[in-house]
């Protein structure tokens, strides 16, 4: 079953259940019977179809040419002062250039810049600040480019503690922690980094002005590197004049790219509802979640500049797809529907429609229509990616299936071959695919022919989306169970943990 942040108002449980009374009652495991469940309905229903945003003081053209205007001069600004600016400045600049989304308009500029303080072709003054230090290792690793955990040791007792005396330093703790959420596997130390920053961090959080104060609240409930850029600008643009010196041009910039990109948004989003009611209506699933804006606030959170919109309409339109599929393999189709709607699937020929039940017919037109539609929209030297495309889909089908056979047998899996399952169920290693499909020239077919090999990379990022959503699903049952007077003993909630 895809990930999803929508939770069903009926919670499926594998096992008979004692309720408070003492008489027993089953809930039917998805994917064998149909249990006629309903997903809650979307809040948001047309919302965005008939929203009007308010009339604003500029037009849309005046913002773009003054953008373009400040682009140049905040290039020519970032030349000229290059051989005056230290590595401390350089870090400083880049950093605010990303917190206020404006970097990916100075990405050969912000390269340059690490790659000089790389090699130490610049100077790195405030080498003894906790903070320079940490933004300096965070900034190249986020950018590719190797920094040695050693780095920190400067800031630790003989004994390899951190020192207490950098625990009265808000901005160094706070660039510490978020610095030490670059670690990779087995890098004991900025694990120790972490546990130390944090617990200074929640210490002193209540004693801090603004924004700072603000800033660390946010790290400490989500660290600065795994933050959804486009709502850490949106803050920070509120909290960079506040910083004391700031840049007037870089913050007016950044709110004119900002409401540039939100009238974007906005279209998009209405286009997408109106694709999406229409689809709706036609496949008439009523069991099927109404998913579109989850799912266009997951493609802002990977991909929200302006000339990934192609990209992003493209996996919106995917995502959704797919969110029909699963939810009819999961909660609807009995087990010999699903054979049938997998077997339909893998061959993908209109002419296999008759071979459906009649509810699943338009589902599976609209299907093969609208993957025929995706690939007319890219360009003819990347047609190639629909295969892919079409592969990871029909991949997904069987595994889909695979959950609803062991669904149907009551068969509780070993953690293993949950994991070998969920893996491919959880959808990111075809929505890897897709998210490439909308690129251009920057995705070359050997990029795709490595994503298709499921490699350690998106492997891991499908686990962690599987187990977060798992762990949330158990979280589901329990409330579900305690709010129902059903009592689950100690020797049976593992049951539910899966």
């Amino acid at each position: 079953m895809a990930p999803s942040i929508q939770a069903a108002s009926v919670v499926n449980c594998h096992e008979i259940v004692t309720k408070a009374d003492g008489s027993n009652t089953v809930q039917v495991a998805a994917g064998g019977v149909d249990t006629s469940e309903k997903f809650a309905p979307s809040v948001w229903g047309d919302f965005f179809v008939t929203y009007v945003p308010p009339i604003s003081q500029r037009s849309e053209d005046w913002m773009r040419e003054r953008a373009e205007q400040l682009k140049g001069q905040v290039r020519q600004a970032f030349k000229g002062s290059k051989d005056a600016m230290t590595g401390a400045d350089a870090l400083t600049y880049v950093d605010t250039l990303e917190r206020l989304g404006i970097d990916n308009h100075f990405r050969e500029e912000i390269e340059e810049a690490l790659s000089l303080v790389h090699v130490e072709q610049v100077e790195t003054d405030g080498s003894n600040s906790l903070h320079i230090t940490a933004l300096k290792f965070r900034l190249l690793r986020q950018h590719g480019l190797w920094a040695s955990e050693d780095v920190f040791d400067k800031f630790r007792e003989d004994q390899g503690s951190f020192s207490e005396s950098v625990g009265g330093d808000p901005r160094g703790l706070l660039s510490l922690y978020n610095a030490a959420h670059m670690a990779t596997p087995g890098e004991v130390a900025l694990d120790d980094a972490i546990s130390f920053a944090r617990g200074h961090l929640e210490a002193i959080k209540g004693n801090v002005g603004s924004p700072i104060a603000e800033q660390i609240s946010r790290a400490l409930d989500i660290p600065l590197p795994r933050f959804t850029r486009r709502i850490e600008t949106m803050h920070y643009i509120d909290e960079y004049e506040q910083e004391g010196v700031y840049d007037g041009m870089l913050l007016e910039l950044s709110r004119l790219n900002f409401n540039l990109i939100r009238i974007l948004h906005l279209k998009e989003l209405k286009d997408l509802s109106l694709w999406w009611r229409d689809l709706y209506e036609t496949v008439k699933l009523p069991y099927a979640r109404d998913r579109m804006v989850e799912i266009y606030f997951w493609t802002c959170g990977m991909l929200h500049e302006e000339e990934y919109s192609r990209a992003r309409i493209l996996f919106a339109k995917v995502f959704g797809m797919v969110s029909l599929l699963d939810d009819t393999f999961d909660v609807h189709a009995t087990l010999e529907e699903c054979h049938k709607l997998n077997e339909a699937m893998q061959r993908w020929d209109e002419n296999e429609v008759s071979i459906l039940p009649e509810y699943l017919h338009m589902l599976y037109i609209k299907t093969l229509g609208n993957f025929k539609e995706f690939e007319d929209a890219l360009e003819p030297n990347h047609k190639y990616r629909m295969a892919y495309i079409k592969k990871a889909y029909k991949l997904s089908s069987e595994y889909y299936l695979r959950e609803a056979v062991l669904s149907s047998k009551k068969y509780r899996p070993s953690f293993k071959e949950h994991e070998e399952i969920s893996i491919m169920t959880s959808g990111l290693p075809m929505l890897t695919l897709v998210t490439l499909m909308g690129y251009g020239d920057v995705a070359s077919q050997e990029v795709f022919e490595w994503v298709d090999r499921v490699p350690g990379m998106v492997r891991a990022g499908s686990q962690v989306t599987r187990f977060l959503n798992d762990m949330s699903s158990y979280k589901v049952y329990m409330f579900f169970l305690n709010l129902q007077g059903i009592y689950v003993g100690k020797q049976n909630k593992h049951k539910f943990a899966y």
